[in-house]
């Protein structure tokens, strides 16, 4: 699979392909809130994770003895499995953003949050215990992420980390492409309709370059082996400036709904042609915390015609003619910059991969449903393709695995700062 990038760009011949959405594991249908907290879902989560860690022990150090927090002897090596906890010195607190609103002094929000004194601690259902050495460290990981830790306690009382087992990519099924056929998804976000950045004419001439009426005949050429468009978040702007809890003027009421109709014409001409998902992001009509549910088909009347359109999860899964595909749209990573170090976006999704969870810093630092049997995040199917939208720049690279797996990584930027969008070919190799 290779990916390439274009900025923007009859009647086709155009190739078909076979979807099938897997998002049923984003879904909140029969979830009900009774006042739960997040601890269930941290309990779901180590639960998974540390069945699959035992069995990957049992390879790693065959001969060192695992044990609890609770069990841990002092120079007494073993091994520990439980969830990650960052104290960060830097961390917004309620309590101080709450003071500093009423004090005079302007608040400045740090691009990250890292500091030199932050540190790690594990702690399981029996207890925590603070981690120290140099093999594990605090610039790298995040509160929430669970990892099998070989060490042994000092006589302060730490754990003197040795070494690391991370759960590592989850094993991945093989890619069924049923043709030799070139075919292109293409890949949009950032569109923000009804921004001050906002370019219509840039987005109307990347439909008509998508729908074949644009270009010669070898563009169109391509143009007709596009079989789908993902549109991973932050489609449109609101003026949050209306919101204020006050009634609104039919002006300003119109002035709410421009930019969902200036989309919605735009979604119609590629539904006509080309099936279509459209996931939401944090600026979208759509629920805060993850994982973000479908936006209301109804904020569509145009696209929502055509079965080719369709409103899906953040984050979103599907596979196309065999292929999965799975993307956020940029939550998950943009958290992730702020409480971890990486040279780049594509470093952090390689991470996320590896630890086989979407978004470890839900709940901690990024919204999520506070689930009480299960963890939606875990990653329990390598996918093939892997995107995040949202991104300051494009990128793109091979994640290879221990067993054999490939992953393209797709970093999005966001269109109406670049113009760009993303497209990756599916060829059978």
């Amino acid at each position: 699979m290779a990916a390439m990038e274009i900025d923007t760009e009859k009647n086709l011949q155009r190739k078909q392909s076979t979807y099938q959405s897997l998002d049923e594991t984003f879904e909140i249908q029969n979830e009900t809130y009774r006042g739960q907290q997040y601890s269930q879902i941290y309990f779901a989560r180590l639960h998974m994770m540390r069945t699959l860690l035992y069995s990957l022990v049992t390879h790693w150090k065959p001969h060192v003895p695992v044990c609890t927090v609770l069990e841990l002897e002092e120079g007494k090596e073993c091994i520990i499995v439980g969830t990650l906890y960052k104290h960060m010195k830097l961390k917004p607190c309620i309590l101080d953003e709450y003071s500093k609103e009423r004090s005079a002094l302007p608040l400045v929000k740090p691009h990250n949050f890292m500091h030199p004194d932050d540190h790690l601690v594990l702690e399981d259902e029996s207890g925590r215990v603070k981690l120290g050495g140099s093999v594990l460290s605090p610039s790298v990981y995040v509160t929430g992420v669970v990892v099998a830790l070989h060490g042994k306690e000092t006589d302060a009382g730490d754990f003197m980390v040795l070494d690391v087992l991370e759960a590592g990519l989850a094993p991945q099924i093989e890619p069924q492409l049923k043709s030799r056929e070139d075919k292109y998804v293409v890949f949009i976000s950032g569109v923000n309709a009804g921004s001050s950045l906002s370019n219509p004419l840039q987005f109307q001439l990347l439909v008509d370059h998508i729908t074949g009426h644009l270009g010669d005949e070898k563009e169109q050429g391509i143009a007709a082996e596009i079989v789908h468009v993902v549109i991973a978040g932050n489609s449109v702007e609101i003026p949050l400036g209306l919101l204020n809890g006050q009634n609104l003027a039919s002006k300003d009421q119109s002035r709410l709904s421009e930019p969902v109709q200036e989309l919605d014409i735009l979604l119609t001409q590629i539904a006509a042609g080309v099936p279509v998902d459209i996931m939401p992001g944090s600026n979208d009509p759509a629920n805060f915390s993850l994982p973000q549910q479908p936006l209301n088909r109804w904020l569509f009347p145009g696209s929502r015609a055509y079965n080719t359109f369709r409103s899906c999860t953040n984050p979103h899964c599907f596979e196309l003619d065999g292929v999965r595909i799975l993307g956020t749209s940029g939550q998950n990573i943009d958290d992730l910059k702020k409480y971890s170090e990486g040279k780049d976006e594509l470093e952090f999704m390689e991470r996320t991969l590896k630890w086989r969870h979407l978004a470890p810093t839900t709940p901690n630092t990024l919204g999520c449903y506070p689930f009480t049997d299960r963890d939606p995040f875990l990653i329990e199917s390598c996918p093939h393709v892997y995107f995040v939208g949202n991104q300051d720049k494009y990128g793109t690279r091979i994640l290879k695995g221990s067993e054999g797996q490939l992953v393209r990584l797709i970093s999005i930027p966001k269109f109406c700062n670049t113009g760009m969008v993303v497209v990756p070919a599916f060829e059978d190799s």
